[in-house]
């Protein structure tokens, strides 16, 4: 199948090959499941009873489990945009200490994200569990999609934990690298070339003795020049 180049340079380009980052994917969804958290109980979460016009929460009549669930979900989605942002611009982090900070900053505030949703499904499902049924006219939908999701969104941010943990372990310096590798560098440079190269080694004498190191002893005496002798005349 041919695809054409248009298609081509789409896929390759750079803002589809960030969405298709693992990491993205999980923030997209995790984003996705906080609007769902917090517009489902903000838009239906307070309802009348059907003897008063007076608005309540739908879970149980307990204002403090709809705001704590559109709280934590309108801050969950900030912080999966601000990070996404940030994502996006991760390229520019010249400074390894900022970048560092930043993937340990991603790892801590994920497993806070999946502490607090898991302690706020089981909030939610508690005070679900103890509303008397029809009890309200509207919001039951509503109060079922903040638990459903508010479940689902433990499991994603643990795994975004394990992403934030991966790419910290990978970035992370080695002690020493920069010292061994100039040092590396040093005695390399100092070494001599003949020591390095096995063909300018020196033959080795009868004794077992170099005879490049017998040269360069001390005692060993200069040989002479031989003498003429003069011929008699015949």
């Amino acid at each position: 199948m041919h695809i054409p180049e248009s298609l081509q340079d789409l896929a390759d380009s750079e803002a589809v090959q960030f969405l298709k980052r693992p990491k993205t994917i999980t923030r997209l969804f995790a984003g996705v499941f906080s609007l769902i958290v917090f517009s489902s109980l903000l838009t239906d979460g307070y309802q009348n009873k059907t003897n008063s016009s007076q608005l309540h929460c739908v879970l149980n009549s307990n204002r403090s489990a709809c705001s704590f669930a559109v709280g934590a979900g309108l801050l969950a989605f900030l912080s999966c945009l601000a990070f996404l942002a940030l994502d996006a611009h991760e390229s520019l982090l010249a400074s390894s200490r900022f970048k560092t900070a930043f993937q340990l900053l991603d790892f801590i505030l994920a497993i806070l994200w999946a502490g607090i949703w898991f302690v706020g499904f089981c909030f939610l499902a508690n005070q679900w569990q103890h509303s008397p049924s029809r009890h309200f006219l509207l919001g039951s939908s509503s109060a079922k999609a903040a638990i459903t999701f508010s479940f689902f969104s433990v499991p994603l941010w643990i795994f975004q934990a394990y992403l934030a943990l991966q790419d910290l372990r990978s970035d992370a310096p080695v002690p020493y690298k920069r010292s061994l590798d100039e040092g590396g560098v040093v005695l390399t440079s100092l070494s001599p070339p003949a020591a390095a190269s096995p063909g300018n080694a020196a033959p080795a004498g009868p004794h077992g003795l170099s005879y490049g190191s017998a040269a360069l002893s001390p005692y060993v005496s200069t040989p002479k020049a031989p003498r003429l002798a003069m011929m008699p005349d015949s």
